[in-house]
């Protein structure tokens, strides 16, 4: 019998230098998200208006609370992929389950703030018979695996807004996982474009003993050389999505800016989402990235898109997209050192699979980033540079402030020998230890030609520290609700002026400091 088709629809002028307000901090040290970035906590002359005469929009909609896992079961109990990492609204998708259950059904939940539900219940699928699926194949040459399952069900788009989806699959034994979806958006001009990291969900994915860092056996020397979107993520499901991305969604669809929804992937394929944009946001851990995705979204920051780099180790890994099963562009290709085992060292070195800044040809990320990823693993406090910075207006923080464990796990910093935008502001200047030896981790600031601005948060922790301190918060490194008002604010300054257009247009010029700042031991 061939798949079943389930669908069930549900019906400022420029700010100066101000003040410090340190009662911001102490006000909201106690509240949740979304809560810090509430009238009662803004800047004099920044208050919202009470009443607002605008059309109800998505966010206006009433949210669904119960949209998190309650029980994953043992690994066998659920799991499953989309043929796809992301589609237009419309489009039909297809799902492939493999369950020890009798039955399961789907429940699709768009993220958002939804008054604080943060995910509102789009559709739920009928029940489907459950299927214990074949164990996945391993492709020999390059160590990659595949479910290669068939089809178990189809399902439709339509009526579905743009953003980011967990399809949520639950056994009639209540066992559940997540199915991560972009519904993408085709068009980005003048909106701000959140750009999802799927290439690297995948390249951690450990499902079927085998990620892009080790085999089944734990050793680096067994690990992928490729891996595939058709096979299921492990752990819930979504699990990096979780941690490094969905706060950030949850934050700027609160603030009411105009957004649009893509992927690297997508990206990679198609810029048009990036035309003019204004501003393109990389969430929390992005490390793995197509030249062609790295060129588009360049092209994009020189034709005046604010770019925003919310974690660390972005655009470390350059890699290949080739295609799969089901789809063009399923499997994702890194030999990392390996490197003249790729198919494409003799011939086409700009195309070989191994960190960017590396041979066979170089080319470090911190000339798009402004910042050089350096190490691993670090935890240590985030200290405040340039305290009077636009970025960091109605936080209160003083020059040295610190922000406890918000360096971690992995972090950037501004490396004078490597190539660096200017003019380039250090923000932030946060001293660590690493592997022993003394470093520091930087945040900078700087503008492009065009007008753009650009800032990298130059660590690993920042959308996670957005939901330090709540029940979603079980990763947050001990991080407190005082980093957590820091961290949110800071993030709705920069959405909120990046939102507003080429950001050397309406805010202060980064003052260059790199030589003051690094004038001393490293």
């Amino acid at each position: 019998m061939g798949p079943a088709r389930q669908e069930r629809p549900e019906h400022e002028a420029v700010p100066g230098r101000r003040p410090p307000r340190r009662r911001f901090l102490g006000a909201c040290a106690g509240l949740g998200l979304a809560s810090v970035t509430a009238a009662a906590c803004d800047a004099p002359g920044h208050r919202r208006a009470a009443v607002s005469h605008r059309p109800e929009t998505e966010q206006d909609r009433t949210g669904t609370p119960d949209w998190r896992i309650a029980s994953r079961g043992p690994a066998p109990a659920v799991a499953g992929y989309a043929d796809r990492v992301s589609a237009t609204p419309g489009e039909e998708c297809g799902l492939y389950v493999s369950t020890t259950a009798a039955s399961f059904r789907v429940s699709a939940f768009r993220v958002g703030w939804y008054g604080g539900a943060q995910a509102r219940l789009v559709w739920t699928s009928e029940r489907v018979r459950g299927r214990r699926q074949a164990e996945p194949r391993l492709l020999p040459d390059t160590r990659t695996v595949r479910a290669d399952w068939p089809r178990t069900l189809t399902f439709g788009t339509s009526g579905w807004p743009e953003g980011a989806y967990l399809l949520r699959l639950e056994t009639d034994s209540g066992h559940q996982r997540y199915v991560p979806l972009i519904l993408r958006s085709t068009q980005g001009a003048g909106r701000t474009v959140l750009m999802h990291a799927p290439a690297t969900w995948q390249a951690y994915n450990r499902w079927g003993g085998h990620s892009l860092y080790a085999g089944a056996s734990g050793a680096y020397a067994t690990r992928s050389l490729a891996v595939s979107f058709d096979r299921p993520y492990d752990a819930d499901g979504a699990e990096k999505f979780m941690v490094y991305e969905r706060a950030a969604v949850v934050l700027a669809e609160r603030l009411g800016i105009p957004l649009a929804y893509t992927t690297g992937t997508d990206v990679h394929r198609d810029p048009e989402v990036l035309r003019g944009a204004s501003a393109v946001v990389c969430l929390g851990h992005d490390e793995y990235w197509t030249p062609e995705q790295r060129r588009h979204v360049t092209r994009a920051r020189d034709a005046g898109s604010n770019l925003v780099f919310l974690g660390a180790n972005t655009c470390f890994r350059r890699v290949r997209l080739e295609d799969g099963q089901t789809r063009p562009d399923r499997t994702v290709v890194c030999y990392k050192t390996s490197l003249r085992a790729d198919p494409c060292y003799p011939t086409r070195p700009a195309q070989v699979t191994t960190d960017f800044r590396s041979a066979p040809a170089p080319d470090p990320e911190s000339s798009l980033t402004g910042v050089l990823y350096e190490g691993y693993p670090t935890d240590a406090p985030y200290v405040v540079h340039a305290a009077d910075h636009w970025l960091y207006e109605g936080t209160g923080v003083r020059p040295g402030d610190g922000f406890d464990h918000l360096v971690g796990v992995e972090y950037d910093r501004i490396t004078p020998a490597a190539p660096v935008p200017a003019p380039l502001e250090i923000t932030a200047h946060s001293p660590l230890v690493c592997g022993g030896r003394r470093s520091h981790s930087d945040s900078a600031y700087y503008t492009a030609a065009s007008g753009a601005g650009v800032f990298a948060t130059g660590t690993m922790r920042w959308v996670e520290a957005l939901m330090a301190g709540t029940r979603d918060g079980g990763r947050d490194h001990a991080m407190d609700a005082r980093t957590r008002a820091f961290v949110t604010r800071t993030t709705d300054n920069v959405l909120r002026a990046f939102a507003e257009g080429p950001a050397a247009r309406h805010r202060p010029a980064p003052r260059p400091n790199v030589t003051e700042v690094y004038k001393g031991p490293a």
